[in-house]
């Protein structure tokens, strides 16, 4: 059995040490044929410095370490080209003066590995152009330029306008030295997480073509259903593929779906246990800050309508929650349409991992994890106890410091949104804004194999004693019920009342239809 490559970003070890290796070279030479500026967005851990790197031994000529892979016999191996490559990956820059010395560091890298000595440097920018020069004319061919995780300076300061602004405008200098240096240049290739607008970044870089929702290029990072039952065909002993499918594949980008590598590498490494292997690397503080200042109806990520122009606005200070979600990895493509001439995507959660996890988070962060489920709420649900489910959403609610959230508790939205994520966070079937022939119900939960649902509506009092129409009489009227009607053995109507004033529940009632 080849090794499992969990960490490896380095493609010479990988192929020198035996290690399993999915076959990205055809989309290294179509992108090596077709055209010289390119720019790739991708989440986090998904392959992306892998490929940087299979591309710069390709460059390079390391024809032994392409033998068996799709490029071997279509590269011309007697032409080599000098390739610097950059990389903000390692390290966190907090100040100009950390991402100077990031810069100079790469570029000393990129001296020794070329054998070319700039000979202006006396800034970064001047350093970079100067090295440029200095490999053209060493090796009389034009240079390859990779740059790797070309957000992260401004990324890791993002909190911080002032700051991710200085970041933003000393990268600008810095990537400004590429659009100077077109007659030097052979290929470039920049991968990053997040889409600046190229406006305010890349000043004047108008040829750099953006691949990232390129069908053609969908699985360029990420492994297809074909490449895990395949190439990992040796692991797959009493592994349920529709389950692995379910908890880790879903990504689309415009092309076929892929699974995040990391995922499936870690649950093949951990005893094919499913875990939320990606989500916890990374903790998404600032999305979930980002969510509660805009009171963002969380339901609503189970299907967003975004324009293409919307889903790519991404600036300091402009961070439209979607878009993030997106860029991020928590949200992915769903569908495409085109109307007219604006293409408009269909966002949602890529797979079950994501979508448990992150509501996970969520309540957790809400509740400051002073709220803490147990089997005995599964146990309510099984047996239709909403004495004991009530008791439980109080206990949720009560667990969120009214300090931490002020306002949120006097609007619907708050309520419906805690009770989402809660819900999604134990890992059930929910369909939020559930469209009926007479409206649209709040939230609707499935069980398994058809056996019944809860249908639940529900409305905030501005005081204790409101005269408005209870929640489940507005069930009832509205028959949002008769969808379901001979689809599921039991239907449960559920409304439930909240108070402005006691920031809980103040009215919980239920009903069985037949």
């Amino acid at each position: 059995m080849k090794k499992l490559p969990l960490g490896i970003q380095n493609f010479d070890k990988l192929r020198k040490d035996n290690y399993l290796y999915i076959d990205k070279t055809e989309h290294a030479l179509k992108l090596i044929d077709e055209g010289t500026y390119y720019f790739l967005s991708r989440p986090r851990r998904f392959g992306k410095s892998l490929f940087l790197d299979t591309l710069k031994c390709l460059f390079e000529g390391k024809k032994q370490l392409f033998d068996g892979l799709y490029v071997y016999d279509k590269w011309d191996w007697d032409k080599k080209y000098p390739v610097i490559k950059i990389s903000f990956g390692a390290g966190i820059a907090k100040d100009t003066k950390k991402l100077t010395e990031m810069i100079c560091l790469n570029l000393l890298d990129s001296e020794k590995e070329n054998e070319a000595t700039a000979y202006d440097k006396s800034n970064y920018s001047t350093y970079f152009k100067s090295l440029i020069k200095a490999c053209h004319e060493k090796y009389k061919t034009p240079v390859v330029l990779l740059i790797d995780e070309y957000d992260k300076p401004i990324l890791d300061n993002i909190t911080d306008e002032a700051k991710a602004i200085e970041m933003r405008n000393n990268l600008r200098d810095f990537y400004s030295v590429i659009k100077d240096s077109d007659q030097y240049i052979k290929f470039v290739f920049l991968t990053g997480v997040s889409k600046f607008s190229k406006m305010n970044l890349f000043s004047g870089l108008n040829n750099l073509r953006d691949i990232t929702l390129f069908p053609d290029y969908g699985t360029i990072c990420g492994y297809t259903q074909t490449d895990v039952e395949q190439s990992f065909a040796e692991y797959l002993d009493g592994v349920d593929l529709e389950e692995l499918k379910n908890w880790y594949n879903g990504y689309s980008f415009s092309g076929e779906k892929v699974y995040n590598p990391y995922d499936i590498l870690l649950f093949f490494q951990e005893g094919k246990r499913f875990k939320n292997y990606w989500f916890e690397t990374g903790t998404p503080t600032f999305l979930v800050d980002l969510i509660r200042k805009e009171q963002y109806h969380l339901p609503d990520l189970e299907h967003i309508e975004i324009s293409e122009a919307n889903l790519n606005t991404f600036d300091v200070g402009i961070i439209p929650i979607e878009s993030l979600m997106f860029q991020t990895g928590y949200l992915t493509i769903k569908d495409t349409n085109q109307i007219f001439s604006n293409t408009i995507y269909t966002l949602s959660y890529p797979n079950f991992e994501v979508k448990n996890a992150f509501n996970g988070y969520l309540i957790a962060y809400l509740t400051e994890h002073k709220f803490h489920h147990t089997n005995q709420l599964y146990k309510t649900l099984i047996e239709d106890d909403f004495i004991g489910f009530k008791a439980h959403i109080e206990r949720l609610l009560s667990a969120i410091p009214y300090s931490s959230h002020g306002n949120l508790y006097n609007y619907e939205g708050f309520y419906v949104s805690v009770i989402y994520s809660f819900l999604a966070s134990l890992g059930l079937d929910l369909i939020a804004e559930d469209i009926t022939n007479k409206g649209r119900v709040d939230l609707t939960l499935k069980f398994p194999d058809n056996k019944k649902i809860y249908i639940f509506e529900f409305k905030v009092l501005e005081d204790d004693k409101s005269n408005t129409k209870k929640p489940l009489e507005q069930i009832k009227e509205k028959r949002y019920f008769e969808k379901y009607a001979g689809v599921v053995e039991k239907i449960f109507l559920i409304g439930i009342e909240f108070s402005k004033a006691q920031r809980n529940i103040v009215g919980f009632e239920w009903e069985e239809v037949s």
